[in-house]
Order: C-alpha cells, then structure tokens, then sequence
C-alpha cells in the first residue's frame, strides 16, 4: 500500500496552521517541492528552505499568519484534498471550478507540470485537481 504524499503535506499544513504554529517541517518529493512553489508565490507561505539530514532532504516551512486577528473573528487557511490514490478526479479546462469565485486557487497536475488553475485555463489544457485551497 502506497503512502498519499499529497495528503500528507496538506494535513501538516492545516494542522499547523490550526495550531498557529511558525513552522513545519515536511519530507521532499518532486510533486511536494512543486506545490510548496505554487503556495509561496500565491503567498499562503512566507517562506521555504530546504535542509538535509543523513540521506533525507526536508522542507522546513514558515506559515504566515493573520498577525491582527484574534478570537473567533480568525480566517485560517483552507486545504481540501479533492483527486485521491482510490478515485481520480479530471477535469478539461472549461471545466475546472472556480473557488469562492475565484479567489480560492485549484492545484492542478498537467501535462506539462503542476499549476494552478488560472495558469491552466491560459494554456488551455485540463489536467487531475489534486486540491482545493481558499
């Protein structure tokens, strides 16, 4: 049985931030480096660093937070995971959804590459939606 990479990296996240924790520390894959790139320029994360300890390369991530907001009033980063080992979801690029009409972003693994969906519908190609985040 093979392990949900994927999976994992938003589950850290969100745990993180739910924690309000600085950091997190993740393992390194093509497909997490991908990703981590796409949340640091759409700017859910501050900054990124990768370290090596034995054999294993990790990515040590800094989270940012809403410094001024306290109590229930707190927005906190919202990761879904939508295309999973057991059940693979497609979608063409007329097809790919809008979230919160369109300031959320949708991760999208394409031909050429992992993207995210405004980047997608210009190139005009369609690809799996690995995840959801607003």
């Amino acid at each position: 049985m093979g392990r949900d990479t994927i999976a994992d990296i938003i589950t850290s996240i969100r745990n993180s931030d739910m924690d309000r924790k600085g950091t997190l520390r993740i393992a390194s894959t093509n497909i997490t480096e991908n990703i981590i790139k796409i949340l640091l320029r759409e700017g859910f994360i501050e900054n990124v660093r990768k370290h090596q300890e034995g054999k294993f390369f990790f990515l040590a991530l800094t989270l940012r937070h809403r410094r001024n907001r306290k109590g229930p009033c707190r927005m906190s980063l919202n990761l879904k995971r939508i295309s999973h080992p057991g059940l693979r979801i497609y979608s063409n690029y007329q097809q790919i959804p809008r979230i919160l009409g369109g300031m959320g972003i949708v991760i999208l693994s394409t031909s050429r590459g992992i993207m995210t969906d405004r980047e997608a519908r210009l190139e005009r190609i369609g690809g799996e939606i690995l995840c959801y985040i607003w």
